[in-house]
């Protein structure tokens, strides 16, 4: 199912440009400029280092980019919402753009516990086999001394 690889993907590109609709309808000031800016870097990254976390190179790698992503999700609905109470903008397109990205925060933030969990879980799986080796060797040792050694 090659379209499922990439819903999420396709879903940060989506409000990428959601994102840069609404900077392309904020107004030409020193607030609108400086949120069209702030917002239109937060909401592309986003998209951009999801790509990059597609490519780690190891667990802990693709959990650290995810949560690069989550901040850069958490500074576009800092955005948006300023854009909101201020008012600077009053249009359903950043209405729309707001749902969506607390509706991304959400499912990064599961993202992410459920990577922790599964990297936990791949630890244990290797820690439970190598401390019962370690146990049965150091009962091997033991019983080799007790029983081969004739100066005790």
């Amino acid at each position: 199912m090659e379209t499922k690889r990439f819903d999420l993907e396709d879903r940060l590109v989506k409000f990428a440009c959601m994102c840069l609709d609404v900077c392309d309808l904020l107004p030409n000031t020193k607030t609108g400029q400086n949120l069209e800016y702030q917002l239109s870097k937060s909401c592309t990254g986003s998209a951009l280092i999801y790509g990059e976390a597609q490519a780690a190179e190891s667990k802990a790698d693709f959990i650290h980019k995810i949560k690069i992503v989550l901040k850069e999700i958490r500074e576009s609905r800092i955005n948006l919402r300023i854009i909101i109470e201020k008012p600077i903008l009053n249009n359903e397109k950043v209405q729309v753009a707001y749902k969506e990205v607390n509706e991304l925060m959400a499912i990064f933030l599961k993202s992410i516990e459920t990577a922790k969990q599964n990297k936990v879980s791949s630890t244990f799986k290797f820690l439970i086999p190598y401390s019962l080796f370690l146990i049965s060797y150091f009962l091997f040792l033991i019983s080799y001394f007790l029983f081969n050694n004739e100066h005790y």
